[in-house]
């Protein structure tokens, strides 16, 4: 009698502990704060566009950033620029004579300069009608004008971060689909060597399952404020989101290749919740204190973000992702990029693997680091097909180490083969939500805050990214 109230007992807990996940996966995928798909729309998730064999490009912004896209793109097979703009003229005229030189004169003879106006990039989409838009501007400027790029017709590539509310994720997810555009943000890192190695390596379950990531951009950044004195300059703008916001400004590089581990969003996890703390904001204002004079603006300024972000997400499948940003202290840069297996682990910077058994040509165990000449044996056998067929573009190049001429061939590449982007909108809507999500965590405390499933559901019939050779 005693042995049967056991058993049921442990039917109806087990009974109970089903029913609740499945209650949290249907609360998951109905959340009240969806909107709901606009009439005719399309999924994007697997979308695949017309083959375009000429495009034509159009570039918003040929500042640092801008430079490495126009200067890769314009020397590609299959592009054409028509239009080039930027709030500063000379950067427009530095801009065409680089791409009228990958062209020998002639591929890009029409293109058009605009400048001067902060909105004189809608006259370049009118009078051009471009295929592909490149957006390379200050934060807040992304997400309106990847919308604007796709109103008029055109697929867009964003740079990080793609937005930087949950309401411009919305709006830039049901423009795209609304259009049948594109809508991809440029996460270079993505295309790294290392992390394209650690994707081919998950592939094939090296790692065996995955359990737990770790994702940073530790970059110390305090010289660029004095962009503030000059007027112009990325540190023009991007100390003022320093001084005002509080949690991870900037999460992309390290968390995007993590998600593409981990197949997030592509029909195995995706992420739930997240958490956040931020530490005391010290280092701009002491930064400020030494290098500036008493009376500059920079020492007028409240520095209220913290140094360093920690949060951690957790994803539907129960998987923990540690997540970190810190601009302004002073350390070596690194962006973690570690996943850890039941098998293994593989993590950066430096690059090293431990497996369950040893590495070959390195460790003999999983108490001991592969790391420098002992990852030979992995590189010859795990390096993505990718990476080896763009090893000479990426060397010639450049660009990060060549990952962004890869990034930006790749998208060339699909658009001419009519092939799926390589990042969909979702992707870069999810990774970029981590901002606000955070600034809302610090601001309550370290309180757990929801992702928003902006697939609408549909993640779990996405296809996972392949191997491209």
């Amino acid at each position: 009698m005693n042995d049967d109230n056991n058993s049921r007992r442990k039917f109806l807990k087990t009974l109970g502990g089903v029913g609740a996940g499945l209650t949290a996966v249907n609360a998951f995928a109905n959340q009240p704060n969806t909107p709901s798909r606009l009439s005719g729309a399309q999924y994007m998730g697997d979308f695949v566009a017309p083959k375009l064999d000429t495009i034509k490009v159009a570039i918003i912004g040929c500042g640092a950033r801008g430079g490495t896209h126009y200067n890769h793109v314009s020397a590609f097979e299959g592009t054409e620029f028509v239009g080039i703009c930027d709030l500063y003229p000379d950067l427009t005229e530095r801009a065409k004579k680089k791409v009228l030189a990958n062209g020998n004169g002639e591929r890009h003879k029409n293109v058009k300069l605009y400048s001067g106006d902060k909105h004189a990039y809608k006259k370049m989409l009118a009078e051009t009608k471009p295929d592909l838009v490149y957006v390379v501007t200050p934060w807040e400027w992304h997400a309106p004008m990847a919308i604007d790029a796709m109103n008029a017709g055109a697929h867009v590539c964003v740079e990080v971060p793609l937005t930087t509310s949950i309401e411009e994720c919305w709006q830039v997810i049901d423009t795209s689909e609304k259009t049948k555009k594109h809508c991809m943000m440029l996460e270079n890192v993505n295309y790294g060597r290392d992390e394209l190695m650690f994707l081919n390596m998950c592939r094939q379950n090296v790692f065996g399952e995955l359990l737990h990531g770790e994702a940073a951009y530790i970059h110390e950044l305090r010289g660029q404020m004095g962009h503030v004195q000059k007027g112009r300059g990325t540190g023009s703008w991007r100390t003022y989101h320093w001084a005002k916001e509080n949690g991870n400004l900037y999460p992309t590089h390290g968390l995007g290749p993590v998600a593409q581990y981990m197949n997030i969003g592509r029909g195995d996890d995706n992420f739930r919740r997240i958490v956040s703390f931020s530490s005391p904001a010290k280092n701009h204002a002491l930064y400020a204190k030494k290098n500036f004079k008493p009376d500059s603006k920079l020492n007028e300024i409240e520095y209220k973000g913290g140094d360093m972000n920690t949060s951690i997400i957790k994803t539907h499948m129960g998987r923990t992702i540690m997540v970190q940003w810190d601009e302004s202290s002073p350390r070596p840069y690194t962006r973690h990029n570690l996943i850890q297996g039941t098998k293994g682990i593989g993590a950066g910077f430096p690059t090293r693997i431990a497996l369950e058994g040893g590495v070959p040509g390195g460790a003999k165990n999983h108490h001991g680091w592969a790391q420098g000449d002992g990852l030979k044996e992995m590189y010859a056998k795990y390096d993505h097909p990718l990476y080896t067929r763009m090893a000479d573009v990426a060397k010639k190049m450049g660009g990060h180490g060549g990952m962004d001429a890869i990034m930006n061939f790749r998208v060339i590449e699909c658009l001419r083969k009519g092939q799926p982007l390589d990042q969909n909108v979702y992707e870069g809507c999810l990774w970029s939500a981590v901002t606000p999500l955070t600034r809302k965590s610090v601001a309550e405390d370290g309180m757990p805050q929801d992702f928003p499933d902006f697939t609408r559901g549909m993640w779990k019939s996405t296809k996972p990214l392949p191997i491209v050779s």
